[in-house]
């Protein structure tokens, strides 16, 4: 099935507990229909001229892009990295009952 309002969006996050507050809020809002934290993932990056190495937790937030604006100030609000990931990823095709209940789901869609 085609799923052409429904997103994918990838937050890495520092810790468990920070991971879990976000996923939990923007679940409990109705912003997200579910969000799935990885185990501990290890990055690799450029960050103020340096080459960096840190142990996070990835967020996979599943929900209507019309809520993808309400999803990206709540996590600025609540992410403790002065410039967090927020990378949304569109949805081209999924099982057609998953599509739709994260429509249901979330009310932006």
């Amino acid at each position: 099935m085609r799923a052409p309002g429904v997103i994918l969006i990838l937050c890495s996050c520092p810790d468990r507990e920070t991971a879990e507050r976000i996923a939990g809020l923007l679940v409990s809002e109705n912003l997200a229909a579910c969000v799935t934290l990885t185990p501990p993932v290890t990055s690799v990056f450029h960050w103020e001229g340096q080459s960096e190495n840190a142990t996070e937790v990835l967020l996979l937030i599943k929900a209507a892009a019309a809520n993808y604006g309400q999803i990206e100030r709540r996590i600025l609000e609540l992410h403790p990295y002065k410039l967090p990931e927020i990378i949304a990823l569109p949805v081209v095709q999924g099982l057609a009952g998953y599509i739709n209940w994260v429509e249901q789901c979330t009310p932006g869609s």
